[in-house]
């Protein structure tokens, strides 16, 4: 259960909607509690800082539809309006295969542009913009402000960041236990979905480029001593042995010291007998020095180490009276003085005396993992490309209808057409006839709820109160689409209510049914150029993704954080394309067929970036491949190229071939 989030969505619509009553501006205290509700519903687990994101780009986004919506509205007849809003739609949904944030920007864009043009309120577009944004705002700040379970008890800066690194740690120990068996590739999926989510928890918006306070060093330095285990953890999943219990024991320990912020203890060391147990083994101690350093990266490796007799750091010695090699030595936290900031700067630049290994991770601490810049050309492709064209045709023809039978239907208060078939026209919220269904059943039960609740409720004091609860209950009902849509529905009827409409539940009912069929019918009607113009365009990224990260590996290069980095984009692309797939699988065989073939596809381009993991792993131990690595890389090239073909997607790059 979130707590956190109940407690933040009780302080959110509620008092700002009771503060407006008792200043006597109800108008204004339902826009608030809007923007509010509307950032409710993006405010997902993770850290602030990727909060502050995700909250405030749909959050201005909701503004300037608001602004748009109004004046378009009071300006314009029912013809032009409908063709600016298709045209706004168009857009929207163009933006919407960006990724996540752009999605929910372009859904708030088109909610608050269909209620500024259909909710008649006293206020201009401006000061209606200004209090949405105030409400979102609202939300952000306590998202900032509260604490979360836990978090006093350690570093009140940190929420969902600690948590993210550990469950890396945990990932890389379960992938470990599993290899040889049956679950592997399922825990190499999940290793990959914890490291994407601690990335995007340590990479949010930040005052300053650099970390700027001990605790976060050492929290990104954990994060980067992480990815040299990954990458010896996969290796060793693609080899397809079955390893010793004891292997994924250090992982464990290290997860248990991130969560506590205590020493993790002596570490088991593997075996060093094959090319991915050394590397394991060399991963460990370099995160073993890590969590000794606290996060003060030096270019020498004694720092913070406790040492056991007169050896070297990282040699085996005798620990606990057992035999010497069992075990790398106990983990501390350095006591070094602040001074040692600036020298791990000043080794950072210079590089010297270190291996590879202790260079690429101090970079990627100090830098974080640098994807390929997202230009604005690759912006431009993204939107106007088969997947940007796809969706915002549908969005805009959707939203355009919805908007025209809203108008024919409506004088007034006629939002709630085009609003409901936003919400429904979004593939990234599941299968079509499956949102259809759940917006449908969560449309009927909210309003029947709230019918039942208005005829007994005082007002406006009890439609507070039933305000507040509703915000409090949506981070548990975003859990299950039909659920989210009741409780929004009680919300959105008890702000209107509160605002001056009448009672509406039943005619809700009827335009939400009535949504259901324009999606359902525009959804699947034929559509100018080819179909799954989405997934295709996702496999096309997550192909050139893993032929950046084949060619560098091939190439002999030495960096070892800009290996990360086109791993780490190889692998979260391949995750975008396989949601992409799965959901596209699971619509009704009209739309289903247009995107058959993919799933071998991506399942094919997760061998080949699994092979580069295990290929990396074993140049850097011998520098050179052996026949099993480079006869699966070529049967792997070959298939994809049989598999794109059958799948009806354009040959990958020719010098992927070639490679």
């Amino acid at each position: 259960m979130p707590w956190n989030a109940v407690v933040r969505g009780a302080l959110a619509a509620g008092p700002l909607l009771l503060a407006a009553v008792l200043a006597g501006r109800e108008s204004v205290g339902v826009m608030a509690a809007l923007g509010a509700m509307l950032a409710g519903i993006n405010d997902r687990p993770g850290s602030r800082r990727t909060a502050v994101h995700r909250i405030g780009v749909p959050g201005l986004a909701g503004a300037a539809g608001l602004v748009v919506g109004t004046y378009a509205g009071e300006g314009l007849g029912a013809v032009p309006l409908t063709l600016i809003l298709t045209a706004l739609g168009l857009l929207a949904g163009a933006v919407s295969a960006v990724g996540p944030v752009s999605s929910g920007a372009g859904t708030q864009l088109l909610v608050a542009a269909a209620i500024g043009a259909g909710m008649p309120l006293p206020e201009p577009g401006w000061q209606r913009a200004l209090f949405f944004l105030a409400g979102a705002a609202w939300l952000i700040a306590l998202r900032l402000a509260l604490p979360t379970p836990g978090a006093l008890a350690h570093d009140f800066r940190f929420d969902g960041e600690r948590v993210a690194v550990a469950d890396v740690y945990d990932a890389i120990a379960e992938l470990l236990a599993a290899a040889g068996g049956e679950q592997a590739g399922a825990r190499r999926a999940a290793l990959t979905a914890a490291l994407d989510h601690a990335q995007d928890a340590l990479a949010g918006p930040r005052l300053r480029r650099y970390a700027s306070s001990s605790a976060e060093r050492r929290l990104r330095a954990q994060y980067a001593a992480a990815l040299p285990l990954a990458e010896a953890a996969t290796a060793l999943a693609w080899a397809g042995d079955a390893l010793p219990a004891r292997t994924a024991e250090g992982p464990r320990r290290l997860a248990v010291a991130v969560r506590t912020g205590e020493p993790c203890g002596p570490l088991p060391a593997p075996a060093r007998s094959v090319p991915g147990l050394r590397a394991l083994d060399d991963a460990l101690l370099h995160a073993a020095e890590t969590f000794d350093r606290g996060g003060k990266q030096t270019g020498n490796k004694q720092t913070g180490r406790k040492q056991t007799g007169g050896g070297k750091p990282g040699s085996r010695q005798e620990i606990d009276g057992k035999k010497a090699g069992d075990e790398h030595g106990a983990a501390l936290h350095s006591d070094a003085d602040a001074a040692l900031h600036s020298d791990a700067d000043a080794a950072l630049h210079s590089g010297a005396g270190t291996n590879p290994l202790d260079r690429g991770a101090r970079q990627t601490a100090h830098k974080g993992l640098r994807l390929r810049p997202f230009r604005t050309k690759a912006l431009l492709r993204t939107v106007t490309g088969p997947g940007g064209r796809e969706y915002g045709f549908r969005v805009a023809l959707c939203y355009g209808a919805s908007a025209a039978v809203a108008q024919a239907l409506h004088h007034v208060h006629w939002y709630w057409l085009p609003a409901t078939a936003v919400f429904l026209v979004k593939p990234d919220l599941g299968p079509l006839v499956s949102r259809v269904l759940n917006r449908a059943a969560g449309t009927v039960l909210g309003a029947l709820v709230f019918a039942g609740f208005a005829a007994v409720l005082p007002r406006p004091e009890g439609l507070i109160a039933l305000v507040a609860i509703s915000g409090a209950l949506i981070p548990v009902a975003t859990r299950h689409f039909a659920a989210q849509t009741a409780v929004v529905t009680v919300l959105v009827l008890a702000l209107v209510m509160v605002g001056g409409e009448p009672e509406a539940s039943w005619s809700r009912i009827g335009e939400t049914l009535l949504a259901c069929a324009i999606v359902l019918i525009v959804g699947h009607l034929p559509a100018p150029g080819q179909r799954g113009g989405n997934v295709r365009a996702r496999l096309d990224a997550a192909t050139d993704a893993a032929h950046a990260y084949l060619t560098h590996v091939l190439s002999g290069a030495d960096d070892r954080a800009a290996r990360w980095a086109l791993r780490r984009e190889a692998y979260r692309k391949l995750a975008e394309a396989r949601a992409a797939i799965d959901r596209a699988a699971a619509e009704l065989p009209t739309l289903a067929r247009h995107t058959e073939g993919t799933d071998e596809v991506a399942a094919t381009l997760e061998r080949l970036v699994d092979t580069t993991t295990a290929c990396a792993v074993h140049l850097d131990d011998t520098g050179r491949l052996t026949p099993r690595h480079t006869e699966r890389l070529a049967t792997l090239l070959d298939e994809l190229v049989e598999q794109r073909e059958r799948a009806g997607l354009a040959d990958p790059p020719a010098d992927l071939l070639s490679a």
